[in-house]
């Protein structure tokens, strides 16, 4: 068993959003990250399937032109190699689920 925690120990980078590992099993990788109102995360793309919860605050997610406006508990999925980009529009956690 491995244990963790999104609301514990939460560090804001001044630049960027924040990025941590919280564990990593055989079969996914569980990451954490902050933002501070209007921080970026430029558009890229992943290897794996994905999922993303909006922990805490508000999100703008990019996909193929089009943003969502993602809110506390929403829950997206994206398949690998799907460019896409996240704008914090306030003080955000996001988890990052990697299957």
């Amino acid at each position: 068993m491995q244990k963790s925690s999104l609301s514990e120990n939460i560090t804001y980078n001044e630049t960027k959003p924040s990025i941590s590992v919280l564990f990593e099993t055989e079969s996914t990788k569980e990451i954490r990250i902050v933002f501070k109102k209007d921080q970026l995360m430029k558009e890229h793309k992943t290897s794996f399937p994905i999922t993303v919860e909006i922990f805490e605050g508000a999100i703008d997610f990019g996909v193929k032109g089009t943003t969502y406006n993602l809110v506390k508990g929403d829950l997206v999925s994206l398949e690998a190699s799907v460019p896409h980009d996240l704008v914090a529009k306030t003080a955000s956690i996001v988890r990052l689920t990697l299957s």
